[in-house]
């Protein structure tokens, strides 16, 4: 198969091209077909459990994801100018599409409780806008009285009051956002913020945000690359190749991912920064050995044959190691996750191939005076990176032993670093600190209950709810929330009961009989109140009824440190009736599908990792050359998750992903490393030579390919998503970690073991030693 690539490549550049372009055309073709899907309830199978009870408690009780829009003024916003200008904005955000209007939670639109005489009354909260200041002050009593309302209309203090806006998808919640902004700018002229926050608008506007930074951010990271193989190879003709094939990699790929009718999600919508590195590796590797060589020949296609006769299998087994790291996430229970996995595999392989026929196709119809002065013809001329290779030389031959000891010392540490991570995530936190959202986050939850919402669900027979045992037991169970740190406010149908009584009798309490909970719910109904209202909390066959659970911080750990608590509560002691319980909302789905994630991916790893050791071992004959060539690998990885326990970053949603490129990108200078120094021995028999050369061919590509990646994705750290960031600083130290360990711990290994592991043969081989510095 290797001599057919190759020969194909060279003898038929041009038919090569042609069906490159060819391919690459119908790729973009698919395009135009493109679906995008920026919900995270995607990520899991619409069959999981929690994603059924989420839909189930919409459905019994009508709900919908919700906007929480505040307007803050720190002076205060129960004024008659402050509230006319909110009443305003609720009005036109009625008017507003995808607005579910009758279920729209604000001072003008909800229904207070309040005593008529020995009886009770319905009305709206505020019927009309307020002349006076002190009217406007006992608007805000009336909220703080109404257990309803406190925590979730107004601060306490008056300096912020808020809207709930129900929307028919999540998908619009950026633009709704965007036009609630423009209408406060309208109304709002006394110096009030407008805020608005809640993880639908985080979701949503994370969604919007990350397909332009791809925009700007992929081509800048492709422009730096391109500076840094042109300061390296000094012939834009040549590294144009490179360049070429990571854009056709990366539309091949997402061509045939929309070609195939798969919708492009939050994932998979970072495959093309993922398979960026990949291909710009690939084909450094060749152009590197190529620019090393072509002046000893002069003679392109021969200088071809020979390195890619050369690289041939190291750069099929490095792909091929990367395939299995991507290609096992097709096993986490994340359909995302799945195709993107599966998608990055197969970019990979289109990387190879063309790295293998485009590349060489390329570069053999170019003209012998295009490479005139390409390669190092120079002699005596010792360039930067020609010190530091001789540094490493002498440093891992003089203190091999000393190098192996710290790095030891080192991993177990890490090791140690790694029992430190603490899986969390948060959308919220995918934006910078400076960002409108986060600002709107930390200000709106320390002022109301919280915008992270979920429920606790109750479901039993007909009419069980009206039963004072159950009544009780909820009123029990919300009341130990409500004095849980963690929560800031808690809203069911027994705040409704509690409210009648307040107004009928004077005190906060519940009815003890059957009947006595059946006629305040009936007194509800026939003095005002919406049944809509009611039914919001609780079923009209009286046999599901829900607690709302607010929290000012939307961590997944708090939010799964919690339910774990309650449904420890709740085993220990069960509902009475028979009732059973689930958990539902968008915070408590976050949590399931980051758990799965963090399973999955580890799963993934440890399979992945178990996976390339024997690919390893196959590809070296070898089972000790296997797990020396794992060191790297190890070293990168324990490394770069020790430095993040230690640090206090979260183990989020784009670390867990990065884990699969660690694996792909760390095992390429390893294989390279080792596959070549064991070709040279056998040529040359003699270690020391070895080495030697070996720093002079395969040190000087891979220190190249360490910088070009490193630093070409430097641009990402400017983006303003934070995941980005990640994504630039795990690329950069994955890259540095890995170049660390390959030319620094495999020579220390190799000196201090050389007997054992470059055995000397009594009859030299040496097959043709000027043909291995040629090629070398």
């Amino acid at each position: 198969m290797k001599k057919q690539i190759i020969n194909f490549s060279i003898n038929s550049p041009k038919t090569v091209i042609v069906l490159s372009i060819l391919l690459f055309l119908a790729a973009l073709a698919q395009f135009p077909k493109v679906k995008i899907d920026t919900n995270p309830e995607h990520m899991l199978s619409q069959n999981e459990e929690v994603i059924l009870h989420h839909h189930e408690l919409k459905e019994k009780f009508k709900l919908e994801d919700i906007l929480v829009v505040g307007i803050h003024k720190e002076s205060g916003v129960f004024n008659p100018k402050t509230l006319e200008a909110v009443a305003l904005i609720t009005e036109e955000a009625l008017e507003m599409e995808g607005v579910i209007a009758n279920d729209v939670v604000a001072l003008t639109e909800v229904d207070d409780i309040v005593s008529d005489g020995g009886t009770i009354k319905v009305e709206t909260l505020m019927e009309e806008i307020p002349e006076t200041d002190e009217e406007g002050r006992q608007i805000l009593e009336r909220i703080k009285l109404n257990p309803l309302f406190n925590g979730k209309l107004a601060s306490d203090d008056g300096t912020l009051v808020t809207i709930f806006v129900p929307i028919e998808s999540k998908e619009i919640s950026a633009e709704l956002a965007e036009k609630l902004k423009v209408s406060s700018e309208t109304h709002l002229k006394n110096g009030e913020d407008f805020l608005v926050a809640g993880l639908p608008v985080a979701e949503s506007t994370f969604g919007a945000e990350m397909f332009k930074q791809m925009a700007v951010y992929a081509p800048l990271a492709g422009l730096v690359i391109f500076l840094l193989l042109l300061f390296f190879f000094r012939s834009a003709k040549v590294i144009a190749a490179p360049m070429i094939i990571a854009v056709m990699t990366v539309v091949y790929t997402m061509g045939a991912l929309i070609g195939l009718g798969f919708t492009v999600h939050i994932m998979s919508s970072m495959i093309p920064i993922f398979l960026m590195p990949i291909a710009v590796l690939d084909s450094t590797h060749i152009v590197s050995e190529f620019y090393d060589t072509y002046q000893k020949t002069k003679d392109s296609k021969k200088t071809l044959r020979e390195v890619l006769n050369t690289l041939f299998m190291p750069m099929l087994f490095t792909s091929l190691t990367t395939i299995v790291g991507f290609a096992s996430l097709a096993f986490t229970p994340i359909p995302p996750v799945e195709v993107f996995g599966s998608f990055v595999a197969l970019g990979v392989f289109l990387a190879w191939l063309l790295t293998m026929t485009f590349l060489p196709a390329f570069i053999s119809l170019m003209p012998a005076k295009a490479l005139e002065n390409f390669g190092t013809a120079e002699e005596g001329k010792e360039t930067l990176l020609d010190k530091f290779l001789a540094f490493t030389f002498r440093v891992s031959k003089t203190n091999g032993k000393l190098i192996l000891a710290v790095v030891t010392i080192l991993f177990v540490i890490s090791g140690y670093g790694v029992t430190k991570i603490i899986v969390n995530d948060n959308p919220v936190n995918w934006f910078k600190p400076d960002h409108e959202l986060r600002k709107a986050d930390v200000l709106m939850n320390s002022k109301i209950g919280g915008t992270y919402m979920s429920h606790l669900v109750f479901t039993g027979e007909e009419d069980v709810m009206k039963s004072p045992e159950v009544v009780n037991y909820i009123r029990d169970l919300q009341d130990k929330m409500d004095a849980d740190e963690r929560v800031g406010a808690t809203t069911s149908v027994i705040d409704i009961l509690e409210k009648i009584n307040l107004e009928l009798l004077g005190k906060i309490d519940i009815p003890q009989t059957l009947e006595g909970i059946a006629q305040y719910l009936f007194l509800f109904e026939i003095s005002g109140g919406d049944p809509e209202d009611l039914f919001k909390f609780v079923t009209p066959e009286y046999s599901d009824v829900h607690i709302w659970i607010q929290m000012p911080k939307g961590d997944n750990k708090i939010m799964h440190d919690f339910a774990l608590e309650y449904e420890n509560y709740l085993a220990e002691n069960p509902p009475p009736e028979n009732i059973q319980t689930y958990w539902a909302g968008l915070n408590y789905v976050n949590v399931v599908w980051q758990d799965k994630m963090v399973g999955g991916m580890g799963k993934s790893l440890i399979g992945s990792f178990v996976m390339v050791l024997v690919m390893m071992t196959l590809l070296f004959r070898s089972f000790k050359w296997g797990i020396i060539s794992m060191v790297p690998l190890s070293v990168t990885i324990v490394g770069i998750y020790g430095l993040i326990g230690f640090s206090g970053k979260f183990y989020d949603m784009p670390i867990a992903v990065l884990s699969s490129l660690t694996l792909g990108l760390s095992i390429d200078f390893a294989i390279h490393f080792i596959k070549r120094a064991r070709d040279i021995h056998a040529e040359t028999n003699d270690f020391a030579k070895t080495i030697d050369l070996l720093f002079e061919s395969t040190g000087r590509a891979i220190s190249r390919n360490v910088m070009i990646i490193a630093i070409g994705f430097l641009p990402l750290f400017f983006a303003t998503l934070v995941p980005y960031k990640t994504v630039g600083t795990f690329f950069f130290l994955i890259m540095m970690m890995s170049g660390f360990a390959t030319l620094f711990i495999l020579p220390s290994i190799s000196n201090v073991f050389s007997k054992s592991l470059f055995k000397t043969q009594d009859k030299p081989q040496i097959k043709n030693l000027e043909h291995s510095l040629e090629v070398n």
